[in-house]
């Protein structure tokens, strides 16, 4: 290897990761089954999730199932990776499969942790839920959500219905969509901040697709930078673009 070779750099898992997420960035899913054969690094439980990771982004259902089975095979098996693997087959409308997922999910015990979303405005911490109603504004935070999406429709903006774990109408998906903790928390920011002034959000969870293209079309009809830092890390969404480069 070049780094060894040029640099009397040895290669650590750190390095092994950063190419097979470089390979996943641009398609290349086989090319990433090579380099690990090749690398013989088949027993590090990180480049699978790195892998399981690039099989979710380009809806590669049944590398994500083979990816998998590899990981489970080298640690015990997390409520994360299972749902990539769910995401994956429901974004290619593979019910059979979701449900299947869930049930395996189910009976080893694996419970999702309910998405939350946290802001801080003027020393206090505000903290939301996907259809949260408990907030003391509820009303005002979903009317005004309620209209943004419907803005950011005008400007291209469109539901990732895929997403939905569920196979239910299209109209019933978008609902589900809309109220996520995050898109309450930037609605509450939005209502309670200066024009033009950033935004900056934690979310116990990975940040789903449909509220990334949210939050970029948001930064771009409003030109507010919003910062999200999610489980993955964090996205700096500025004119329209993500600083993941809409890849994580």
């Amino acid at each position: 290897m070049v780094m060894k070779e040029e640099f009397g750099i040895k290669p650590q898992v750190e390095h092994f990761t950063c190419m097979v997420d470089l390979f996943g960035r641009s398609g290349r899913l086989d090319d990433i089954k090579d380099f690990i054969s090749k690398n013989k690094i088949s027993n590090v439980a990180s480049v699978w999730r790195s892998f399981l990771s690039s099989c979710r982004i380009h809806r590669n259902i049944e590398m994500a199932k083979w990816v998998s089975d590899k990981l489970f095979e080298l640690e015990p098996p997390t409520a994360g990776s299972y749902i990539l693997l769910s995401n994956t087959c429901a974004s290619g409308d593979k019910w059979d499969d979701v449900a299947q997922v869930r049930g395996l999910m189910k009976d080893m015990g694996l419970m999702k942790h309910p998405g939350q979303s946290w802001i801080q405005l003027k020393n206090q911490v505000h903290s939301f839920v996907m259809g949260d109603r408990s907030h003391p504004e509820e009303a005002a935070i979903y009317s005004y959500l309620n209209e943004l999406i419907q803005r950011l429709k005008e400007i291209g903006y469109s539901t990732e219905a895929n997403i939905v774990m569920q196979d239910v109408e299209e109209e019933q998906k978008e609902l589900l969509l809309a109220f996520h903790s995050e898109k309450l928390a930037i609605a509450y920011a939005l209502m309670k901040t200066s024009t033009g002034s950033p935004i900056r959000i934690m979310k116990n969870l990975r940040v789903c697709t449909d509220c990334h293209s949210f939050m970029k079309c948001t930064s771009l009809l409003l030109e507010r930078e919003i910062v999200v830092r999610d489980l993955r890390r964090f996205h700096h969404f500025k004119h329209g673009h993500c600083s993941c480069g809409d890849y994580w």
